[in-house]
């Protein structure tokens, strides 16, 4: 008897050459719709799926393979005679192959693209693996024809790496359909009663954080070319590590949300060590550097213009970067990098797209919340004597933004639009000024002072004037807040209070 491959794709990538090997080796054709019209255009020789059936296709092609004489035939074990009395009892043929893959959900999600024959196709030739190949990735179709030309059989090795990429697509495929759910029902839930989260490994990096830990990225299973990484063109280099991966999209993150003015962004070991606008990238990328140019020394540079020749004039007498990261490069500037350090990381990235939501591991589960955000300026008030000047506003909205990218408790002072000293990562407020203080050195004096949390005590606004800092914004919300205006009051501070904390541990 002739062995039997069901055929049944909607992407038909190759499907047409895949089926002309499998005929060539003496392979009988089932099909329907489209793909046998596809392998009928091409001269194959198919049968329809209704005629191995004795069914047609009912209910608009929603009822086609399932069908006894279709599953009977994929699942039964042939190492079982009961199964072969069975199948001939019935009149079932066996099936040898099944080459499926799904309705394309993700990209146009919708009750009518929830594919119900296919993945019951997939599941059932995964399951019966020793028995039956079940091929759903155009990539494997050369692989697969190798194989059985050279050995005329699939190896069981084979068999079972082809079942496990089935089942995770499958489980991919139906994740994407719950979330469809959560997200567009009756109640759009970011906090689901459960998430469904399939990956694929999209690159082997090096090593993880440390060379004895080995690490790879991963992407959304099936979505290939929507992941911001996936878009991202490296164009010199070093190959990116597991530590650049986190410090590049950090940088990429801060840089975009410091507005659409000229900016530059500095990242070290996932915490901003300086960022500033400027009137044009060169200016802007000349006072980030400055805010901190030891820690900058083997960082993240990150811009939100094109880099131009001017800009990268600067980099000779600036410390080394591991990676620069920017919209795009005007001509001779990934070489005038490279020239440099050749190892250096070029990349250019497109906007990103902020997540709706965090999810983070921890011992013995995960936590999950909304992604990060903020409500502006609309909910600052005013709480001190003294109103901020218009520069003074400035500044403090542009350290209230650098803050949120620094690990808590953070805080940053700034003047003239430029970070001039960070703290962050104190386990008390007022540790955390002094650290920005130190760091400042006195560069923001007449400038602003930001906290991503309350100010507990007044000994924290007493180090801030220490600093010569002549506003301070904080979200508020102490039980000692009054003494803490108070104190500012005594300085001749102004002081905002946004009504929002904005912790990052």
């Amino acid at each position: 008897m002739r062995r039997k491959a069901l055929l049944s794709v909607y992407d038909k990538t190759g499907i047409a050459e895949f089926a002309n090997g499998l005929s060539c080796l003496g392979w009988e054709l089932i099909s329907s719709g489209g793909t046998a019209d596809v392998l009928r255009a091409a001269g194959l020789s198919v049968t329809d799926v209704a005629d191995h059936t004795g069914s047609p296709a009912m209910l608009g092609h929603r009822v086609v393979t399932l069908h006894p004489r279709i599953h009977g035939g994929i699942l039964a074990d042939r190492s079982d005679p009961g199964h072969s009395r069975e199948l001939e009892e019935y009149g079932v043929d066996p099936i040898d192959l099944v080459v499926v893959n799904l309705y394309p959900f993700a990209s146009e999600p919708g009750l009518e693209l929830i594919d119900i024959g296919g993945p019951a196709l997939v599941r059932a030739a995964a399951k019966n693996h020793l028995s039956v190949g079940v091929v759903i990735e155009p990539r494997d179709y050369d692989r697969v024809l190798d194989e059985l030309r050279s050995n005329g059989d699939l190896s069981e090795g084979t068999r079972r790496e082809l079942a496990r990429t089935a089942f995770a697509r499958t489980a991919s495929y139906d994740a994407t359909i719950v979330e469809w759910f959560d997200a567009g029902g009756p109640r759009s839930e970011l906090l689901p009663p459960s998430l469904h989260v399939t990956l694929e490994r999209a690159d082997v990096l090096r090593y993880g954080e440390n060379p004895h830990q080995p690490g790879a990225r991963y992407r959304r299973t099936g979505l290939y070319g929507v992941d911001w990484w996936d878009r991202t063109q490296q164009l010199g280099g070093m190959p990116m590590s597991y530590l650049n991966l986190l410090d590049a999209g950090a940088a990429w993150a801060l840089v975009h949300d410091m507005g659409n003015r000229p900016s530059a962004a500095v990242i070290k070991h996932g915490a901003p060590c300086g960022a500033a606008h400027g009137e044009d990238i060169r200016e802007a990328y000349r006072k980030a550097v400055e805010c901190d140019s030891r820690a900058a020394f083997g960082g993240v540079v990150a811009f939100n213009r094109v880099v131009d020749r001017d800009t990268v004039a600067c980099f000779q007498d600036a410390p080394q970067a591991d990676v620069v990261i920017a919209p795009g490069f005007d001509s001779g500037v990934v070489d005038r990098i490279r020239a440099r350090r050749a190892g250096t990381r070029v990349l250019q990235a497109p906007r990103p797209v902020p997540p709706e939501r965090t999810v983070r591991q921890i011992h013995g589960g995960w936590l999950v919340q909304a992604a990060a955000s903020t409500r502006g300026r609309s909910g600052w008030q005013v709480v001190t004597r003294r109103k901020p000047t218009a520069d003074e506003e400035a500044d403090a909205a542009f350290a209230w933004t650098v803050c949120r990218h620094v690990p808590s408790n953070a805080v940053v002072m700034a003047r003239g639009e430029t970070a001039w000293g960070i703290g962050g990562g104190q386990q008390d407020r007022v540790g955390a000024v002094e650290l920005a203080a130190a760091r400042a050195g006195g560069r923001a004096a007449g400038g602003a002072c930001a906290s991503d949390g309350f100010f507990p005590f007044a000994d924290g606004i007493d180090a801030a004037g220490d600093a010569g800092v002549t506003m301070v914004v904080q979200p508020g919300g102490s039980v000692n807040d009054d003494s803490v205006i108070a104190a500012a009051d005594r300085l001749g501070m102004a002081m905002v209070l946004t009504g929002e904390r904005q912790f990052r541990h």
